[in-house]
């Protein structure tokens, strides 16, 4: 069968990967991919974000199975115009896509069915926005209403922070169109985690339990990115938490989209804020998570075609899944100046000592080829993800890999999974 992966960060890579171990598969393509990818899946020169033309080349190839992995083309209604071509694809709707497209949605809808999460005021105008930070005083949660590739929330321990944060949300248009509206709301102090799970709007099965890496620097310092490593599983969803997260958050969740009439087919994330031993949600994503996809797939012990294909066709109930024991690590190497301007062309040296190594894939995010050579291309460049017996042997086993690499400016944490280690 053929597979059209859209996409070209690490997540894809880490997706084309696991489908190119499939004995059903025989094609991937990826639009637009990455250096990486194309090593493995022909990468086509469509945008992400260019649903006409990847429409058309899905007709025209008769790809048996669309997968999309970032959140613009969801929000965009690619599955909608899927679906209305009889198109097989994996993903929601753009209804089901609000969840992660909106915080103002996500919130309402939060409210609207009992899911817990923090206290929160939406504002349109900036001096009212400023005003109630001044009244409410710090610390605060700011997050710009629409997308804003992981960058738009700002935890502000000032008020100087707060309204700073604001000023480059609503004033310099930081983040364009998605700074229009703000969520201003209550900072909640615990520990975060990822929870995945995947449904046909039926059934629902969690994935393995992760945990993501947002600020650039060690210790949970500096500005949010999109993810500076993962880890799998996360020591602090235990099996009596994950029992309270699916009664109080994922089965209201999908009675809420159901009384919306939402039929939704793909990954509902929760990133959550673990206070006391009590989940609250403070984002929706509808995609998997960049990078804990890396770390989750990894470990994933079955085929991901038939997880997916059964997904997208509604049996997912029929579908087997199953994980390895072994944990995950991921450290991501970035540019130097990322998540702000960086440069490019950096020729990446290290990478082919890994080809022949099953416990360790290095995965592209950010490269192109130039003269043959890998360099980088992106902000976030790659994600060296090793397995271990445990998350101390995997974390040990991924940075001696990030040893091996090198390029001018690499700048990568080196904390990654340290919180997961000291709970064994």
């Amino acid at each position: 069968m053929k597979v059209l992966v859209i996409g070209s960060g690490g997540r894809e890579h880490a997706l084309v990967w696991k489908l190119s171990q499939s004995p059903k598969v025989d094609k991937i393509f990826c639009a637009p991919g990455n250096a990486g990818i194309a090593e493995i899946a022909e990468c086509l020169d469509i945008k992400a974000d260019d649903i006409d033309a990847l429409l058309n080349f899905a007709k025209y190839e008769w790809i048996d199975l669309t997968v999309v992995g970032p959140e613009v083309p969801l929000s965009a209604g690619i599955v909608d115009a899927f679906i209305k071509e009889e198109r097989r694809i994996f993903g929601p709707d753009k209804s089901g896509a609000r969840l992660e497209g909106s915080k103002v949605f996500a919130k309402e809808f939060m409210l609207k069915y009992g899911i817990p999460t923090a206290e929160h005021k939406t504002f349109s105008s900036y001096l009212h926005a400023e005003e109630y930070i001044r009244l409410k005083g710090a610390p605060v949660v700011i997050k710009a209403d629409g997308l804003a590739a992981g960058k738009g929330v700002f935890v502000c321990e000032t008020v100087e922070e707060a309204t700073d944060a604001l000023r480059q949300i609503m004033k310099e248009k930081a983040f364009g169109d998605a700074g229009h509206k703000v969520v201003i709301e209550q900072c909640l102090r615990g520990e975060e985690a990822s929870f995945m799970v995947l449904t046909d709007g039926n059934t629902v099965v969690p994935l393995a339990t992760s945990q993501d890496h947002k600020t650039i620097f060690d210790g949970d310092k500096g500005p949010n990115t999109g993810g500076m490593g993962a880890y799998s599983p996360a020591p602090v969803i235990t099996k009596s938490l994950e029992t309270k997260i699916m009664k109080t958050v994922i089965d209201p969740i999908m009675k809420g989209l159901a009384r919306e009439r939402i039929n939704f087919r793909g990954v509902i994330y929760a990133g959550l804020m673990i206070c006391d031993g009590k989940p609250y949600v403070l984002e929706f994503n509808c995609r998997f998570g960049d990078p804990e996809a890396q770390p989750i797939l990894m470990r994933l012990d079955c085929d991901l075609f038939e997880m997916l294909k059964a997904t997208a066709e509604g049996k997912l109930k029929d579908a087997y899944i199953s994980w390895r024991n072994d944990a995950a690590v991921c450290v991501v190497i970035s540019s130097k100046g990322y998540p702000g301007k960086y440069e490019k062309g950096k020729v990446i040296k290290g990478l082919d000592e890994f080809r022949d190594d099953k416990d360790t894939m290095i995965f592209h995010a950010g490269t192109s080829l130039n003269d043959g050579k890998f360099v980088t291309s992106g902000g976030r460049v790659l994600g060296v993800t090793a397995l271990g017996k445990d998350i101390q042997t995997a974390k040990e086993n991924a940075y001696k890999a990030v040893e091996k690499v090198h390029f001018d400016g690499m700048h990568y944490r080196k904390d990654i999974a340290d919180k997961a280690i000291k709970k064994q």
